[in-house]
């Protein structure tokens, strides 16, 4: 037997899984950007275990939006953007993409920080250099690698996530302890356990994966050549069914990454009294100490994968949003002569983002400001996707069924909740 065939039933199987890693898992595993690494580890070093009940309570409202937002993509061939153009008043459009790219440029700007951040943390040097080289790194890899290889090269680096198992796997963590939390909840009536609450459902929820894996679902239905599910209804069976399967492992993977964060900054941190950490970095930098130099690499290398992945993400959620608004066209499968407003838009974001770092800004307070405006962008979005979805006018005849219908608004109902306490714990 020759070598290549030796090696050719290998490759395949590497090529299958990959096929079977669909836009759920990538939109999954850019929810532990790390903006949200740093959240995550400041509920961990402040609070020990005891919001690890939060997660239990996210992980249902997180699958069931985003596979709202899935099939409003599949279904109607569309975004939510280009649908909440053609079915509600332009003033609720240009209000929800104004107030998603200020986020997203708040949040492209922290990821790209702690990037910068951590490279220098392993290496040394300037961080505001390795920022840079980081958003020129993302810019070129989105407007001019193909679709196809450039999604092939989200799902590797969603691999990178694994970092935080191992990390949590040499952390010490006492299991009986950190297992029973996720059941048992340690309630604090104080503002800083409100807002930390807060927190994880803002980090959690972000509207930029609601209008990403939408936009995805579009690009995997043009690159099979396949129509919206409303104009071929036979068809709607094993595609929903894809969906829910793609976005339950995805939002599993991500939440069981977060929880790994949060299990691993309590167990060490906050078992040493560390208890205000602000970055990723920071989180890293700390770790070294307490659980050694292998889990400080780790999770600095955790946050350079997960931004790798997410600063992209961000930029392209902006770029469909905004295209979709101006109602032009806009694919990361168009070559940048064919979509030149689409790229820029990319460029532009990822850019911006990078600039606010290198003039200063604060990232703690960049992204207590951006949680502030996924706040205020999420419920409302949530509710105006749920009317989309229950729309025949949008959706024909596959309008979402009743039982996910309750689980969506009772997802939007604890979002608006949680929102309305944020700002409650502001006065």
């Amino acid at each position: 037997m020759s070598d290549s065939n030796h090696h050719g039933p290998k490759k395949k199987r590497r090529q299958n899984l990959l096929e079977k890693i669909g836009p759920g898992v990538i939109t999954g595993a850019a929810d532990d950007d790390p903006s949200g690494i740093g959240t995550h580890s400041q509920v961990g070093a402040q609070f020990g275990y005891g919001l690890s009940w939060t997660f239990v309570l996210s992980f249902p409202m997180l699958a069931v939006i985003q596979m709202v937002s899935a099939e409003i993509g599949r279904v109607t061939g569309r975004g939510i953007a280009r649908n909440l153009r053609r079915h509600y008043p332009r003033s609720i459009l240009y209000l929800a993409v104004s107030l998603l790219l200020v986020a997203n440029v708040i949040n492209l700007g922290a990821d790209l920080s702690a990037m910068g951040a951590a490279v220098q943390l392993l290496i040394g040097g300037s961080a505001g250099l390795y920022t840079a080289l980081f958003g020129i790194v993302c810019v070129v890899l989105e407007v001019f690698l193909s679709y196809r290889v450039y999604a092939s090269i989200l799902k590797w680096t969603t691999l990178s996530l694994f970092a935080y198992v191992g990390v949590v796997m040499v952390a010490g963590v006492p299991w009986a302890l950190a297992l029973k939390s996720l059941v048992v909840p340690e309630i604090e009536l104080t503002a800083a356990y409100a807002t930390a609450f807060v927190a994880i459902l803002g980090t959690t929820i972000s509207p930029y994966l609601f209008f990403w894996q939408a936009a995805q679902e579009i690009e995997e239905e043009r690159r099979h050549h396949a129509k919206p599910l409303y104009v071929t209804p036979k068809d709607q069976g094993p595609e929903l069914k894809r969906i829910r399967n793609d976005t339950l492992i995805g939002m599993a993977f991500s939440t069981i990454v977060s929880l790994a964060i949060v299990f691993a900054t309590a167990a060490t941190l906050h078992a040493h009294g560390i208890t205000n950490i602000e970055t990723s970095a920071q989180a890293a930098e700390a770790l070294r100490p307490l659980a050694g130099s292998f889990a400080f690499a780790l999770f600095a290398i955790g946050i350079i994968g997960t931004g790798l992945l997410a600063v992209p993400i961000l930029a392209g959620s902006a770029a469909y949003a905004i295209t979709e608004m101006m109602g032009r066209a806009g694919s990361l499968d168009d070559k940048p002569t064919q979509a030149r407003f689409f790229y820029g838009v990319i460029a532009a974001t990822t850019f911006a983002g990078a600039f606010l770092s290198s003039v200063g800004i604060d990232p703690a307070k960049a992204l207590f400001w951006a949680a502030v405006v996924n706040g205020v962008l999420a419920a409302p979005l949530m509710v105006i996707m749920m009317l989309i979805v229950r729309n025949p006018k949008a959706m024909g005849k596959i309008v979402l069924p009743p039982a996910q219908t309750w689980l969506g608004w009772a997802a939007t109902l604890v979002m608006a909740a949680a929102t309305i306490l944020f700002f409650a714990s502001l006065l």
